[in-house]
């Protein structure tokens, strides 16, 4: 059948039997109702219950079913992870050994709150050691930190130039931990230098300093 022929048809069609069909239905015996308003009620029954189930059951379910497969991705990946981490957990604890010996190394150079003070006499003795004059040897006040102490030394000596390079690398070689800060340079009468810097030492806290430390940041906070 061609569309021509379907085109006939359809001008064919009795459009006011069609509707005489809708008219004077008995709701009450569908039964006797003719075909096209059976088959339209049943469309319109079968439309309203998807529409039905989409709106108050499959819409939630197909949201959840989106967050379920992101959670599946988010798993995957954590899954990944750890298994990378399982496997390399050998060599984490290689490392964490060799960090533990290299910290502990670093925190033998720190001396104690009883060594400090033989600490400042050698680096007095090392600018004396060099012919150098000090005008100012004056430490200042500590700074703590989580396991350690800051201490300040304001430094001003006067000497030529190759005894202050030696003074300085003297200090460098010093078996405990001293940096040179905030170093001015500046010359003087008879060709000498007068050298001014901030040297800085440091030490570590005993259990005692540690845990007033803690006590005096969990005040701060609860303050805050």
């Amino acid at each position: 059948m061609g569309l021509k022929d379907s085109m006939e048809n359809l001008r064919n069609l009795d459009f006011q039997a069609l509707l005489r069909d809708f008219r004077g239905l008995d709701p009450n015996d569908p039964g006797q109702w003719p075909l096209l308003p059976r088959v339209v009620t049943l469309v319109a029954i079968l439309v309203a219950i998807v529409a039905g189930g989409w709106w108050f059951d499959w819409s939630d379910q197909l949201a959840m079913l989106d967050v379920r497969e992101q959670e599946e991705v988010t798993l995957k990946e954590d899954w990944q992870i750890k298994k990378r981490q399982a496997v390399n957990l050998p060599e984490y604890r290689r490392q964490l050994s060799e960090i533990d010996r290299q910290f502990g190394a670093l925190l033998k150079q720190l001396p104690n709150r009883s060594e400090i003070e033989s600490l400042l006499a050698d680096i007095n003795q090392a600018g004396l050691g060099r012919g150098l004059q000090f005008d100012l040897f004056k430490p200042g006040s500590e700074g703590m930190k989580d396991f350690y102490a800051e201490l300040p030394i304001a430094v001003r000596v006067t000497g030529t130039y190759h005894d202050l390079g030696e003074f300085v690398g003297d200090v460098a070689q010093m078996p405990r931990i001293v940096t040179l800060n905030d170093v001015a340079i500046e010359s003087i009468k008879d060709g000498g230098l007068k050298f001014d810097a901030t040297a800085v030492t440091y030490r570590y806290l005993d259990d005692e300093e540690v845990a007033r430390l803690r006590r005096e940041k969990a005040k701060e906070k609860a303050a805050k």
